[in-house]
């Protein structure tokens, strides 16, 4: 399973999570295999233009994520990953990568659908 987290740094699992997925320096691609870390890949964000979130999603879907982990996202890019099918889990609590992913092979981590949940988006 390929898990994306944004991230601000990079420093592999060990990242601190970024607070705005399109914004993020960095998507930390953490690939799992029974719970367990296989791989980690940090690649860097291409950026999108403008306000709008379609080219972030866009960059997220390009790495062909099972779920994506985020501390917060909007209505409309939370929206367009529910209708690609791409799972987005809510975290707020872990500073990094590493402790996220405890959280997330423990099921602890709430899935969002396509309401968001930040309402400045």
């Amino acid at each position: 399973m390929k898990v994306v987290y944004p991230t601000d740094e990079n420093m592999g699992y060990l990242s601190k999570r970024g607070a705005h997925f399109g914004k993020a320096k960095f998507y930390t691609v953490v690939t799992l295999e029974d719970n367990s870390i296989k791989d980690v890949e940090v690649i860097e964000n291409p950026g999108h233009s403008g306000g709008a979130c379609g080219n972030a999603v866009a960059n997220i879907m390009d790495l062909q994520p099972d779920a994506l982990v985020v501390s917060g996202i909007g209505t409309s890019p939370a929206a367009k990953f529910a209708e690609a099918g791409l799972d987005v889990y809510f975290d707020a609590e872990s500073p990094t990568v590493e402790q996220s992913i405890v959280e997330f092979s423990s099921k602890q981590l709430k899935k969002i659908a396509d309401e968001g949940t930040c309402s400045a988006h």
